[in-house]
């Protein structure tokens, strides 16, 4: 799968680095397409990262990708659904995909846009409500928001 020329970078996947990313998809179910590899490489080359749609935008622009904002916003939504992130909305304006799916939460620094990983054994909490009549608790995601300080 060749990459696309870029004005300061592009993406050159080894073999084994496309093998290994085409097999992550397939096995989440998600038909392979070449723009699916590839964001799957950005998201995916560095460890745990938490980004936003606008940011991969951004990313997959610096180097080279030809792609909408729409197809950015399609497949993540299409990886959250596979399993491959979850999703951290720190307010109604703004979510990011995380890549790390233990269990953990986030400090957000209102600041600069940051979001940061918080051990999930460094919060203690000791007696969460009972769901409602007809549901059911699936996890509790804990955002501490931070402030620069003054």
């Amino acid at each position: 799968m060749a990459a696309q020329q870029s004005h300061s970078k592009k993406i050159v996947l080894s073999a084994e680095q496309e093998e290994r990313l085409s097999q992550r998809l397939r096995s989440a179910q998600l038909r392979l397409t070449r723009q699916r590899v590839l964001l799957a490489h950005l998201l995916f080359r560095d460890g745990n990262r938490h980004v936003t749609a606008d940011g991969l935008y951004e990313e997959a622009r610096m180097v080279g990708l030809s792609i909408s904002q729409a197809t950015i916003y399609n497949t993540l939504n299409q990886f959250l659904e596979a399993g491959l992130l979850r999703e951290v909305i720190v307010d109604s304006h703004r979510s990011y995909f995380d890549t790390n799916l233990g269990d953990h939460h986030h400090f957000y620094v209102e600041e600069t846009g940051q979001l940061i990983d918080v051990p999930h054994d460094a919060i203690q909490l000791t007696q969460i409500p009972s769901a409602p009549s007809g549901f059911d608790v699936a996890g509790v995601d804990v955002v501490l928001r931070l402030s620069v300080a003054k």
